[in-house]
């Protein structure tokens, strides 16, 4: 197939164009050339950027499917359908758990909950209060514009090799250090990750298959809690735990650490991906090959939860049986 993929190539667009192209898929990569440089050199790049509207390298060209990995705003979808027009097939749009109501739901939601009301127009900042909204305002685009040729995926947090955001690249390697573990949390907190690798999958098949509708990319298989996933992390490393929960609220964006109104969006349905075939990565599998990764990287500082030394004040304030 001829796929146009619209976005960066730093983590699941650079996971999907690896798995197109050994596949035998013509990949063709539109986004500003600022990440992965140097990764694909025989793929063709057409340099533009959809936040100052530059979509003159799309004047010309024709895919059989688009996949939409960088529409944040309906500006970014809107302008991007306008400079395609009837040159591609099939518009695959991937959104985001954020846009359903975050509040109020029962185990096992699936695709038709209830979505948050669209965003329109220019945000300053995308944050919790304007990111899922406006999903919500691209995927109404282009399902209207496309119609049956619209397909919608969903993903929950995804994780695997090349995240660049990091929050399960924190569990693993606080699981690899052992002892103590501070957690703004719950252990019993509900956690669905789905692995890159299977969102690739199930993006390809649905072009593929010229399959529309929406789907919720969920994994792992089994449902698991952020406790499991750490012990998870801590059984990788070869290492002793004992988890410590911290009260009061936690450090704002902690790795998964979610409030509880919001943990049954954690435990959405996603029966309808897997029957579309979605494969599903044994989360023991995704942990290892993130710890591979990130080692071969050189372990750059994350970012993102407790520093050691913030960790080790916290757990000073609160031992366990404290």
């Amino acid at each position: 197939m001829r796929i146009l993929l619209l976005g960066g190539t730093s983590f699941i667009g650079r996971t999907i164009a690896e798995r197109a192209l050994r596949e035998g898929d013509a990949v063709t990569l539109f986004g500003r050339g600022r990440t992965g440089a140097g990764l694909f050199p025989d793929v063709p790049r057409l340099i533009g950027d959809r936040d100052t509207d530059d979509y003159g390298a799309l004047a010309a060209g024709e895919w059989d499917a688009v996949v939409d990995l960088s529409g944040y705003l309906p500006r970014h979808v809107d302008r991007a359908m306008d400079a395609l027009g009837d040159r591609v097939g099939r518009y695959l749009f991937v959104s985001s758990h954020a846009v359903y109501v975050q509040e109020g739901l029962s185990a096992g939601n699936d695709e038709d909950s209830p979505l948050r009301d669209a965003l329109r127009g220019e945000v300053a900042v995308l944050d919790n209060d304007t990111y899922g909204p406006s999903k919500v305002a691209c995927e109404e685009d282009v399902v209207a514009r496309f119609g049956s040729r619209a397909t919608i995926v969903r993903p929950c947090r995804v994780a695997g090799p090349y995240d660049n955001q990091n929050p399960v690249t924190y569990w693993v390697r606080r699981g690899a250090r052992g002892g103590w573990v501070a957690l703004p949390g719950d252990p019993d907190q509900p956690v669905q990750i789905v692995d890159a690798r299977d969102l690739a999958a199930l993006v390809l098949r649905l072009v593929r298959d010229d399959r529309g509708g929406a789907f919720n990319a969920v994994g792992p298989a089994d449902p698991t809690t952020l406790g499991a996933l750490i012990r998870a992390c801590a059984r990788l490393g070869g290492t002793d735990i004992e988890i410590v929960p911290v009260p009061g609220p936690p450090p704002p964006l902690f790795p998964l650490v979610r409030p509880r109104s919001q943990w049954m969006g954690q435990r959405r349905g996603g029966a309808r991906a897997r029957a579309a075939g979605m494969p599903a990565t044994p989360l023991e599998t995704t942990l290892a090959d993130i710890a591979a990764w990130d080692r071969s990287t050189g372990l750059p500082p994350l970012g993102r939860g407790y520093t050691a030394a913030e960790e080790a004040a916290v757990l000073a304030r609160r031992a366990p049986g404290a």
